[in-house]
């Protein structure tokens, strides 16, 4: 079995998620990179190649050559696949791109800027029949896949309550004045879009509550602050919830709460039990059923879902974390995009992230942006899931006519 050929868009020197990605895929011998348009100067794209040892012919001084000089190979020499690592503004462009030209896409997140670009990049998936992972990492951590696994068997009974909090502290200062590139693209609306520590990080608190109870989102009440004086963008945001159903839930998110790293956890509380997960702490999960002791579960263990186990590498006491969890995402892929290549139907659905969760994540955004400028106490946020483009045509056929 061949090693995949990952081509990347962004990512070069300078990039803190760029090197996350090369190393995630490349963890488990499936994947190398073989191409790349690492940056948006042409200087800069070719420099970072060279430092990854890419040749000097698929070393791309822009992603379009890169799209231009791929598709202009033979075609069992061209890349599987491409990663799209760019700030936000750039993944619609790239991705539409890549997808309508039929290669598949593992892309950071937020999807894209707007709800309008995620539906045409959703069509345009679905139309070209392409793989499209969307890296909502914390998904791919094993003691996640357990709590969903919980969660949907029905372990938690009926879900009443979701606490998620994602905290960090790194822009408690304006260093976006300072010269960190990560703080001055993600505080910057042209590139990051419409929310700041929002679309950063809460957008990982929404798409992780989605994943591990189903529940969907049917109105928020948000209150989004910029802290630092000068910010163009909210750093720390506090959302009420309502969710299909009747369960509530309080969702935090702030990139200005001194101390912290990257505080993410989440507390699901339901009619039989309850659970609670840190990223900080990966590797176990608390499980509290009515009346019983407290359990702790920890990773690499027999007992846990067959979901969990095929997502750990390693025995149980030895740690794993961040970039096995990133890598968990690209090996899902990796198994979608031979299944497709090859004409055969995988032997289970596959495990990540896909448009539609990260066009969902888009819409969640703009809403909470929404309620947040808004004086009403309750914004109405559901999704209504995209119909394929020849059922919408269907559905707005003229009576009397063929459809």
């Amino acid at each position: 079995m061949r090693k995949l050929r990952m081509g990347m868009v962004g990512g070069g020197e300078g990039s803190f998620i760029g090197a996350v990605h090369r190393r995630a895929a490349a963890l488990d011998g499936q994947i190398e990179l073989v191409a790349g348009a690492l940056s948006s100067t042409p200087e800069k794209a070719r420099r970072s190649g060279r430092a990854l040892g890419l040749s000097e012919e698929r070393n791309y001084a822009s992603w379009e050559e890169m799209l231009e000089g791929e598709l202009a190979l033979p075609e069992e020499e061209r890349i599987d696949f491409v990663s799209i690592v760019t700030p936000n503004h750039m993944h619609f462009p790239v991705a539409r791109a890549f997808v309508e030209a039929g290669f598949d896409v593992v892309c950071d997140k937020p999807l894209v800027h707007t709800s309008e670009q995620a539906l045409e990049l959703v069509h345009a998936v679905e139309k070209a029949g392409t793989i499209f992972c969307v890296t909502y990492n914390y998904t791919g951590y094993p003691m996640v896949k357990q709590a969903r696994h919980m969660v949907r068997s029905g372990m938690l009974g009926e879900v009443r309550k979701v606490i998620v909090e994602y905290s960090q502290g790194w822009l408690v200062r304006r260093l976006e004045e300072a010269g960190d590139k990560q703080a001055r693209w993600r505080t910057d609306p042209a590139l990051a879009g419409a929310a700041g520590a929002m679309g950063d990080i809460g957008s990982h608190a929404e798409n992780l509550v989605a994943t591990v109870t189903g529940l969907e989102i049917s109105a928020v009440c948000a209150d989004l602050t910029t802290f630092v004086e000068g910010r163009r963008l909210d750093d720390d945001g506090n959302l009420i919830v309502r969710y299909e159903g009747g369960a509530k839930g309080v969702m935090i998110s702030s990139q200005i709460s001194t101390g912290e790293e990257n505080n993410l956890s989440l507390r699901i509380y339901g009619t039989e039990g309850g659970l609670q997960w840190r990223q900080e702490e990966p590797n176990h999960l608390l499980f509290a059923p009515f009346g019983k002791p407290l359990q702790i579960l920890r990773r690499g263990n027999p007992y846990l879902c067959e979901e969990a186990r095929r997502a750990t590498r390693l025995p149980a006491g030895h740690p794993e974390a961040f970039i096995e969890a990133f890598a968990n995402l690209y090996l899902e892929a990796a198994a979608a995009i031979r299944a497709r290549r090859e004409g055969r139907i995988p032997k289970r659905p596959p495990d990540f992230p896909t448009v539609r969760d990260g066009a969902r994540g888009v819409h969640f955004i703009e809403k909470v942006v929404e309620s947040s400028r808004s004086e009403r106490k309750w914004t109405e946020a559901r999704w209504e899931t995209p119909q394929p483009e020849n059922a919408r045509a269907s559905a707005s056929a003229p009576p009397g006519r063929e459809r």
